[in-house]
C-alpha cells in the first residue's frame, strides 16, 4: 500500500496520539486544515500544503506559515459550499493520493462528525482509502464485499451504519452476533457494538454504501 497522506482537520486532537502519526514513516504528506493549522504550528511540524478560510487560526499562526515558509496555502472564501476537511480530500485527489487518514475529523460536534464521515464518500467513489481516526476509532466506508482480517483491525468491536438509505441483503459473518440477509437501517440497534469472533469479519452486501466503524477499548 502506499504511503499515507494525512489531513489534520479542525476537530478535537489527542496530543500525543496525533503527533505519533504525523511523525511515523509511513505518513508523506501533510495538509493542515483551519484549525489544525495550530496544533501543527504547536508541535513544529511543516505541513506540505494548507487549506481553509483560517477563521479560527490565530493570527501569528497563518502569517508565520505565509511569511515564513514555503509551504502552499490554498486559502478561500468561506462560502459554506464545502467544509474545510472536503476541500483538502479533493487536493489529495488532485495528488493522486489514494491513502488518507484524517484526523480531528471525529471532534466534539455531532455535526461535525457526520459531515466529515460523507465527505469520504468523495473518496469512495475515486477509489481512494479515506479514513477517520483518532485514539480509540477509526471509520470507513465500504461499497463492495470486505474481509476484515483480526490481526489488522483497529479494534475488537466495530459498528456498522448505512449511508444514505437502507442496506439491503446484509450479512455479518465471524461477529458475536452475525446477520444474514438482514435490511440494514439507520435506526438499527442490531448493528451497533458488535465485536470480531476467530480470525476474520466477513461483510457482504448487494449494492449501497456502509459505513464501519472499528472501535478500541
Amino acid at each position: 500500500m502506499s504511503k499515507r497522506t494525512v489531513i489534520v482537520s479542525g476537530g478535537l486532537l489527542e496530543e500525543e496520539f496525533a503527533a505519533g502519526i504525523l511523525k511515523d514513516e509511513e505518513t508523506e504528506l501533510i495538509i493542515g486544515v483551519d484549525r489544525g493549522l495550530t496544533f501543527l504550528y504547536e508541535h513544529g511540524l511543516l505541513p506540505d500544503y494548507i487549506v481553509g478560510d483560517f477563521d479560527s487560526v490565530p493570527e501569528k499562526v497563518i502569517a508565520y506559515y505565509k511569511e515564513k515558509t514555503k509551504v502552499p496555502v490554498r486559502q478561500f472564501n468561506p462560502v459554506k459550499d464545502a467544509t474545510d476537511t472536503e476541500i483538502a480530500l479533493r487536493l489529495c485527489l488532485e495528488l493522486h493520493r489514494h491513502n488518507i487518514w484524517i484526523l480531528g475529523g471525529t471532534g466534539t460536534r455531532v455535526d461535525h462528525v457526520w459531515a466529515n464521515v460523507q465527505t469520504l464518500k468523495i473518496a469512495l467513489d475515486a477509489g481512494a482509502d479515506a479514513r477517520i481516526v483518532d485514539t480509540h476509532n477509526q471509520i470507513r466506508l465500504l461499497k463492495e464485499d470486505f474481509v476484515l482480517k483480526r490481526e489488522e483491525a483497529y479494534g475488537p468491536y466495530f459498528s456498522v451504519f448505512p449511508l444514505g438509505g437502507t442496506v439491503e441483503d446484509f450479512n455479518l459473518k465471524g461477529a458475536k452476533y452475525p446477520l444474514n440477509h438482514h435490511d440494514l437501517t439507520a435506526f438499527d440497534s442490531l448493528c451497533v457494538s458488535n465485536e470480531i469472533m476467530g480470525d476474520k469479519l466477513e461483510i457482504s452486501f448487494p449494492f449501497g454504501v456502509v459505513i464501519l466503524m472499528e472501535t478500541r477499548d
